[in-house]
């Protein structure tokens, strides 16, 4: 239905995100006013802003993210009687960054910078706190290569859609985000497209992809959505399968695998740097 009315321009989609509701259920007890500028913040951060200082929107999982940072410091400072984050000073930032780990503080940083920015900008704040303090460097992890057996192991998953999805990352390092939105259409003559990349796809890739549309017939023989991964939920409708399918339940992750696949790579071509990003569509 949903989907019928989007198509007819007759859709109000007034349903809140997943990033919406953890939002909601993070700042329930803040000030209202901390709350309003943080709902501000929230809307510049996933619907962008034409008005100074413009910004595009972001991606919800890195909005989530710096929400998560953000939020014990912020409950922190609602918690010691602070009714506006104009009452905020940089003392109060380092105090409150001081005692967090390293990730969480980075992510703290993060959102606290694009927090006060988007204030200053309004003119909700007198000051900007975080104006010339320095980042956190965020340490670093040596990528190591995955067991082969392992891939091995799920490439030959009984489950045809999971033998697909790690095939195609494992011989090809698609990213989790290419690999939901790859379409029926975008393969042809055993060559995927993926923005401005032609895959020419593997033996084994092409192999496990024929079962899969075999499998996908059957089971949903009249499916009219595009993707060319499809659940249970989305063989009814024509969006995309959500992040964590076909990949709940197995122990590989999609940006492992790449990790793998490109690290593989260097090795075999001696560090070719412009190889790697062709290979591979890096920037």
């Amino acid at each position: 239905t949903i989907d019928v009315l989007a198509e007819a321009g007759l859709l109000n989609e007034d349903r809140p995100s997943r990033v919406e509701v953890y939002f909601a259920a993070k700042t329930s007890s803040l000030p209202p006013l901390m709350r309003e500028h943080l709902e501000l913040w929230l809307q510049v951060m996933l619907d962008g802003s034409r008005r100074p200082p413009r910004q595009t929107a972001r991606d919800p999982q890195t909005v989530r993210l710096q929400i998560m940072g953000l939020v014990t410091v912020v409950t922190g400072w609602a918690d010691a009687g602070y009714q506006s984050f104009a009452q905020v000073t940089r003392t109060d930032v380092e105090d409150a960054l001081r005692p967090l780990a390293p990730g969480r503080r980075h992510a703290a940083e993060l959102g606290l910078r694009s927090l006060f920015k988007t204030l200053k900008g309004r003119r909700l704040i007198f000051t900007n706190p975080m104006r010339g303090m320095k980042h956190t460097p965020v340490a670093g992890n040596l990528p190591l290569a995955l067991d082969p057996a392992v891939i091995r192991d799920e490439i030959n998953h009984p489950d045809p859609v999971v033998a697909l999805a790690v095939a195609l990352v494992a011989f090809h390092a698609l990213t989790g985000k290419q690999l939901r939105a790859v379409k029926l259409s975008d393969i042809v003559d055993g060559r995927l497209t993926t923005g401005d990349r032609e895959i020419p796809l593997a033996a084994p890739v092409r192999t496990r992809l024929a079962a899969w549309l075999d499998h996908r017939n059957r089971r949903w023989p009249e499916c009219a959505n595009p993707h060319l991964l499809v659940s249970r939920r989305t063989a009814p409708r024509l969006t995309p399968v959500g992040h964590s399918f076909p990949w709940k339940g197995i122990t590989l992750r999609p940006q492992a695998l790449r990790e793998d696949r490109i690290l593989h790579e260097i090795h075999a071509t001696g560090g070719d740097i412009r190889r790697i990003c062709d290979l591979f569509g890096l920037s």
